[in-house]
């Protein structure tokens, strides 16, 4: 029997019923159309980021960063690299916390970068500093 998960579309942020056996083929949003895993991060801002942490049913990597920020710059390419490798058993997002302060305060972020892993909507664990590709993805699977 073929179990089904919610992945909220990193695009429109419409809630997709998804078969677990199909994760890996690409699945779409049934709203936008648009590919529910597409190897980017997605751009959160409050209302989505409430959305893919209270509905999306897969490990959510949050990178919390701002643009003067030279560590986060730095580590930018690198967090790329990793969605590639983490999607579809990981929703990567990330979480611009000069756009959107009150997401850092609501999590007490200190530093940035600062990864922090949430499952079933409570956060698990969580990182700061600027990690390599190979890093982040090793750090996020081996904590969840």
């Amino acid at each position: 029997m073929n179990e089904s998960i919610h992945i909220v579309c990193p695009h429109c942020h419409t809630t997709n019923r998804v078969r677990t056996d199909q994760l890996h083929a690409a699945p779409d949003c049934g709203h936008c159309k648009k590919a529910l895993f597409d190897g980017h991060p997605a751009q959160l801002d409050d209302a989505s980021f409430e959305k893919h942490l209270t509905r999306t049913q897969i490990p959510l990597l949050v990178d919390f960063w701002a643009p003067w920020c030279g560590p986060c710059k730095m580590m930018a390419p690198a967090y790329e690299q990793a969605a590639t490798q983490l999607e579809p058993q990981f929703r990567v997002a990330k979480v611009n916390t000069e756009a959107v302060p009150n997401l850092g305060a609501r999590f007490q972020i200190r530093s940035i970068p600062t990864l922090v892993l949430f499952v079933n909507g409570r956060e698990l664990v969580r990182r700061p500093g600027a990690l390599g590709a190979n890093d982040i993805v090793r750090w996020a699977k081996s904590n969840t």
